[in-house]
């Protein structure tokens, strides 16, 4: 079995998942950031090297407040544990996003993260946090149009490869799987420049519930795909 080389994830379900258990909301979240680390440890058993999850968008700051106020305790705890289980997995850790309207502490533990495991040579694990992809390439196109302004870059200079250096996700591979969780089929907003040729892998089954076995049968449909990057097969193919 052919195992794609970068993961994508939406980690969706963890609110339903807890509703139909007869528990609050932040249950399901918590729960789901408990999986998070259980499927960090498969992916990187299993071949993956990169791994990248939706953890909070930019749309989530329009939940209820108190959803979006025990979301963002959970973001607190879980830096410290991802900090031990960096640590523990040789795991490198970057946050994508735009970290600025988050609280000045969250700031800081993201920092610590980054900086404690930016030598480790596991696999390397991506957070989207207040992360949207059209606000991703509008914060690129801000920098670049300053960078032209500024006589740094000529606009005939600029191609896909510049662009990219500008994006959140420079220097790391586009998603070659995106798998999304609890049966709903959308990209939300999420890595939309880098999914251009990406395979998508939907399932009914919520986060909180998602195994090594399913990530197993998504990378399975990942290989009966046929990956011929922006081409269209052949008559005799089909």
């Amino acid at each position: 079995m052919k195992v794609p080389q970068h993961v994508a994830i939406i980690l969706d379900g963890n609110g339903r998942w807890a509703k139909s258990k007869g528990m609050p909301r932040n249950y399901g979240h918590a729960q789901g950031s408990r999986n998070v680390e259980r499927i960090c440890e498969e992916a990187w058993r299993m071949g993956i090297k990169y791994l990248t999850v939706y953890a909070f968008s930019t749309e989530n700051w329009s939940r209820p407040k108190e959803e979006v106020s025990a979301l963002m305790k959970l973001l607190r705890n879980y830096m410290k544990t991802c900090l031990k289980t960096a640590k523990k997995n040789d795991m490198k850790i970057r946050v994508i996003g735009d970290l600025e309207p988050l609280d000045d502490d969250i700031k800081n533990r993201i920092r610590e993260l980054e900086e404690a495991s930016k030598d480790n040579g596991g696999l390397n694990f991506q957070i989207a946090i207040n992360y949207g992809s059209r606000d991703e390439m509008l914060r690129a196109m801000r920098r670049l149009a300053k960078d032209c302004v500024d006589g740094k870059v000529m606009p005939e200079e600029i191609d896909e490869n510049l662009y990219e250096s500008y994006l959140d996700t420079h220097d790391i591979p586009d998603p070659d799987l995106l798998i999304r969780t609890s049966g709903e089929l959308r990209l939300s907003n999420y890595l939309l420049w880098q999914m251009a040729y990406t395979e998508f892998y939907f399932t009914e089954i919520p986060w909180p519930d998602f195994t090594k076995e399913e990530l197993v049968k998504a990378i399975d449909q990942y290989n009966k795909r046929d990956r011929r990057y922006g081409g269209i097969k052949e008559e005799d193919d089909v």
